[in-house]
């Protein structure tokens, strides 16, 4: 009894209460409880927020074609174009038989055909436009490896093939039919026709890709399309043949994933983050009005770190951290239906530099992902997310090296989407980060 009287006793003495810009001390003070003989809750460690940038993001080969843009209170101008390499199952008109036969066929139309995925972030009941632009470089990475990035671009003719304003219909639609440029259309074919493109190698050498590019006269919403269903379709028919005679269709698609990217950017100009440092940096949630951001797609993340947990190991002999749990909270009204909250947050484990060695893991090794309480009450404070950190801060509080590990927050499908978040820090007037920590001594 004496024994636990004074570890008590310690832990209310030796720390004094930290905020988001201490020096590193922290304080236990009157909001411990006790648990049982040998057991404390201790929900009072100061917790450092801010927000990174990382350097890029690979977004080759996620299977979506992302289109759009959108003006974000928050974060700013957000646009996504999307190029892609196409290709064919045959580069020949139908049931080619004969020279003769080939004369007979006559170009009809060509069109994009790009279907739906789903997913949406935005307005979408306002009106969308984007054009589509032929590639004058090749689908080929510029990097020593074979993805392309969030800031990856190839160079592309301003003229446009095929414009379309639409309203987006993601969930009720099943897909959008760009009509394009008859000349356009009619020089393939020619080409087609007259065995002057037989393969692969000879269509992208004449047709290297094509690239979505939205405008930016109307500002509302980027849309999801699907990679594998979505088509350049081309139309041909024969020559006076009898009306109820079906058109003949080539099917063009992306059909190596590798080959279809979106560059995806965000002018933040004016906004709170317009001094987001480089990706080795970090804004502190002080300079942010007591905020963490992340946004998918740009790269934005949310990092935390926990600059006096090695002190844990001065409340006793023989102690450990048997479990912890952080509870992040979104600020109010900075979600809506246009941006709705994730069901999960993704967390790493990163250094000081904002370099990530793995995902965060508990003590059986299983991958740990932020949960969302999604029960409302009248001011929302139950809405958050919740963490298990137990096994990572009792790693941390035994690290006999002075390196510090943090967490760095991103959100899921980060590459292939443009959702975002904005998280309070311990300071913030109504939705505070929280972090409880169970200790045994023994």
């Amino acid at each position: 009894m004496h024994k636990y009287i004074w570890i008590l006793f310690f832990v209310l003495t030796i720390f004094s209460c930290g905020t988001d810009t201490d020096t590193g001390e922290f304080t236990v003070g009157s909001d411990y409880l006790a648990l049982s003989n040998k057991v404390i809750l201790i929900d009072t460690l100061t917790v450092d927020m801010s927000t990174i940038n990382f350097d890029s993001l690979a977004t080759s080969n996620r299977s979506r074609i992302l289109v759009g843009n959108y003006d974000d209170p928050i974060f700013g101008k957000v646009k996504s174009n999307s190029y892609f390499q196409l290709s064919a199952s045959t580069y020949a008109l139908s049931s080619v038989g004969s020279d003769t036969e080939s004369v007979n066929y006559v170009f009809d139309s060509i069109s994009m055909i790009l279907k739906y995925d789903r997913y949406f972030y935005g307005d979408t009941t306002k009106v969308q436009t984007f054009n589509i632009h032929r590639l004058t470089q090749k689908v080929k990475p510029n990097t020593e490896d074979s993805n392309f990035y969030n800031n990856s671009t190839l160079s592309y003719d301003s003229e446009s093939l095929g414009t379309i304003s639409y309203t987006p219909g993601p969930v009720q639609k099943d897909s959008v039919n760009v009509k394009m440029s008859s000349e356009f259309g009619d020089a393939l074919f020619q080409k087609i026709k007259k065995r002057e493109i037989t393969d692969f190698d000879s269509f992208t050498e004449y047709l290297k890709g094509l690239v979505l590019v939205p405008e930016t006269s109307n500002s509302s919403s980027a849309i999801g399309f699907s990679v594998t269903a979505s088509k350049l379709r081309m139309y041909y028919s024969k020559y006076q043949a009898d009306t109820d005679e079906n058109s003949y269709i080539i099917d063009f698609q992306i059909l190596d994933a590798t080959k279809q990217f979106n560059s995806i950017s965000s002018d933040k100009t004016g906004t709170i983050l317009q001094s987001l440092p480089n990706s080795t940096g970090k804004l502190s949630s002080a300079l942010t009005n007591n905020q963490g951001f992340i946004q998918s797609g740009t790269g934005v993340a949310c990092r935390v770190d926990f600059p006096n947990i090695k002190q844990f190991k001065n409340i006793a002999a023989n102690g450990a951290i048997v479990d912890a749990e952080l509870i992040l909270k979104p600020v109010n009204n900075s979600y809506s239906e246009k941006y709705p909250l994730a069901d999960s947050l993704t967390v790493y484990v990163g250094d000081n530099l904002n370099r990530i060695s793995t995902t965060l893991v508990n003590s059986a090794g299983t991958t740990v992902y932020g949960k969302l309480n999604k029960k409302t009450d009248e001011f929302n404070e139950n809405v958050g997310y919740s963490i298990s950190i137990g096994a990572f801060l009792q790693k941390e509080m035994l690290k006999q090296s002075d390196s510090r590990s943090s967490l760095i927050l991103t959100l899921p499908g980060i590459a292939q989407s443009v959702n975002r978040i904005v998280l309070g820090n311990q300071k913030h007037l109504n939705n505070k980060i929280q972090l409880k920590i169970y200790y045994i001594s023994y």
